[in-house]
């Protein structure tokens, strides 16, 4: 038995967002938005709408591509750093949206590679149960933490939820390798500097822009050159393959330079690089499965195909599987 992808499911906002706006708010141009970062637009939640109901969304589509109920769903894991609320978990409301009252809930947040670690946790629940079913979400909502005075942010994020069903699959399809790693010496890198128990709310954290998203660029682009490049060779040779012989490599839409420069460096040329971040920006934790699921409902992904998937975000943190695609059980 091997242990896999049955499915995938995504949901974007509707309030779709052009570069023309964003570059009126933070001072630049529309061609610099694109020239720096490769993104075109972006989608943003709507006024009613929180980061579980971008799951919940998301969730519904993974399961009936999966052919399950909610009731079906043996686990929940939701990975965001943008929840509804300090408590509780995101997970028990998307929980009690769908439905999915037989399953265990809880919540991660590793940021941008969040959905990759948690793939990795159901990996290791459906280990120890192969019965089960678990629904992995990564979703955020990060139009409500940006500064728009601050144009190395404010550009760049945006809302959505992405999805998948994990479960056990034949041989040989499924997750061969996985590799997590954390540098905790880099948590100043990216940050929101209020709102926890070291600096609580209050009129003056409002005021002084604690609850903002904060990011140092050249930092975060320096760590993921230095560091994320070498950790996508060295899971290639633990799962014993030559990294050449990729097809996919479904990343974190962090910034489309940034990408051209990881697959560079990393020695993925060969590969089909989906992105998605050109119509719907950095989506936080829901970027990897966004562009999973797209490549998935395309048609762009085979069974037997080799499929790397690679998150790296805040902490600083790096996550990342190589899957062989293949229909579920």
């Amino acid at each position: 038995m091997g242990i896999g992808i049955l499915s995938t499911g995504s949901y974007l906002p509707k309030h779709e967002v052009g570069n023309e706006e964003v570059a009126e708010r933070v001072g630049v141009t529309a061609e610099w938005i694109e020239r720096k970062t490769q993104i075109r637009s972006r989608r943003y939640a709507a006024p009613h709408e929180a980061t579980s109901d971008l799951a919940v969304k998301a969730a519904e589509r993974a399961l009936e591509q999966a052919e399950l109920t909610a009731d079906q769903v043996d686990y929940v894991i939701v990975s965001t750093s943008t929840g509804d609320f300090p408590q509780p978990p995101t997970s028990y409301l998307v929980q009690h949206m769908l439905g999915a009252y037989g399953a265990a809930c809880f919540d991660v947040n590793v940021v941008c590679s969040g959905f990759v670690y948690a793939l990795s946790l159901a990996h290791s629940l459906v280990a120890v149960r192969p019965d089960a079913r678990v629904l992995v979400i990564g979703a955020d909502v990060y139009s409500r933490i940006l500064d728009f005075t601050d144009r190395k942010t404010a550009v760049l994020f945006a809302d959505g939820a992405g999805a998948a069903v994990v479960g056990a699959v034949p041989e040989p399809y499924g997750i061969i390798a996985s590799d997590l790693s954390s540098r905790g010496d880099a948590h100043h890198l990216i940050r929101v500097e209020a709102g926890g128990s070291r600096n609580p709310a209050s009129a003056a954290t409002v005021a002084e822009g604690g609850h903002f998203f904060r990011m140092d660029g050249r930092g975060v682009r320096d760590f993921v050159a230095e560091h994320v490049p070498p950790a996508l060779i060295a899971l290639a040779r633990k799962a014993g393959v030559d990294i050449g012989a990729v097809d996919h490599f479904v990343p974190h839409q962090a910034n489309g330079v940034m990408l051209g420069e990881v697959v560079e460096r990393a020695g993925l040329g060969a590969a089909q690089t989906h992105r998605t971040l050109i119509r719907y920006g950095n989506v936080g934790s829901a970027s990897v499965p966004v562009a999973l699921d797209e490549a998935n409902r395309t048609g762009a992904l085979s069974p037997g195909d080799l499929v790397l998937l690679a998150g790296f975000g805040g902490g600083m943190s790096i996550g990342a599987s190589l899957v062989t695609w293949g229909a579920r059980t």
